[in-house]
């Protein structure tokens, strides 16, 4: 008896990430694991934690970890780049007391 191969990821592991284009947009948003790796198009913020386990799904984990630092390290190799990106700050917008 043969097993068969089944498409997509087994399901202890988690599905392929979709495509992260870093510095791309201000919206898109990588979860992997317990880690939020969020798009922006002057800075990436990452927030979270994650564990990488010794297991099949730990190795995921760690693989979709290293594309997606791979693809940020790749898009600032890519352009010359400032030393520091300046803090951006809103100015203040005055808002009628609703309890006056």
């Amino acid at each position: 008896m043969t097993k068969r191969a089944t498409s997509g990821s087994p399901p202890d592991q988690p599905p392929e990430p979709a495509r992260f284009d870093p510095f791309a947009d201000e919206a898109a948003v990588r979860t992997i694991g317990g880690l939020s790796v969020e798009n922006g198009t002057d800075r990436i913020a990452l927030h979270g934690s994650i564990d990488l386990t010794r297991d099949a799904a730990g190795l995921a984990h760690a693989r979709a970890l290293c594309a997606t630092l791979a693809a940020i390290v790749t898009a600032l190799e890519s352009e010359a780049l400032p030393e520091t990106v300046a803090d951006a700050t809103r100015p203040g917008t005055s808002v009628k007391n609703p309890f006056a």
